[in-house]
């Protein structure tokens, strides 16, 4: 299973629920709204793990945070201090907020969900995605969070496969080209 999937499929279906009565939208518009900003995450996730020291920080965030809460707490989503943690991710994952804003512009024409509202959303899908991570990595590790990077970068291919080719560079590819290729 993907991030998206993952995401998608919290707390029995109905985290997209959820998550969609905290900014008004249906769920069919939330699921839009997530399908066009969990590709430009994981865009940004996997350009951040390029760095030196990309997978060590990661490994030390999950380490750091509950974030797999963020998938099974429904109560959470609406928690000011999720979306301070989103924007914390948001921060690490794009490194400026104008990129933020234009994955957010995106996501709305994309999606035709208000740019506003996809703006506030954009740091929720963020915490999400790293419980999406965080979750996957506690699946496939014995510990709780994983120790070793090689065990962090199994789970992670898995993760960043979209098409489930067995290679995450040509998905990879075309979501850093898609949303990161004009920069």
């Amino acid at each position: 299973m993907n991030i998206l999937d993952t995401i998608i499929n919290a707390q029995g279906g109905g985290a997209v629920h959820n998550l969609g009565s905290q900014f008004g939208l249906g769920d069919t518009q939330t699921t839009a709204a997530l399908s066009a900003l969990v590709p430009a995450l994981t865009a940004g996730l996997q350009r951040n793990l390029q760095g030196p020291d990309g997978l060590s920080q990661l490994s030390q965030a999950l380490a750091s945070g509950q974030h797999q809460s963020y998938l099974e707490d429904p109560s959470l989503l609406a928690d000011p201090a999720t979306t301070k943690d989103g924007n914390g991710i948001l921060g690490h994952l794009f490194g400026s907020k104008d990129v933020s804003r234009n994955v957010a512009a995106n996501a709305a024409a994309q999606t035709g969900v208000s740019p506003d509202v996809i703006k506030q959303l954009l740091p929720v899908a963020a915490a999400m995605m790293m419980g999406a991570i965080a979750r996957h990595s506690t699946q496939s590790s014995a510990s709780a969070v994983p120790t070793s990077g090689g065990s962090l970068a199994s789970t992670l291919g898995s993760l960043l496969d979209g098409n489930r080719d067995g290679s995450v560079m040509d998905d990879v590819t075309g979501m850093i080209g898609k949303f990161f290729g004009s920069r």
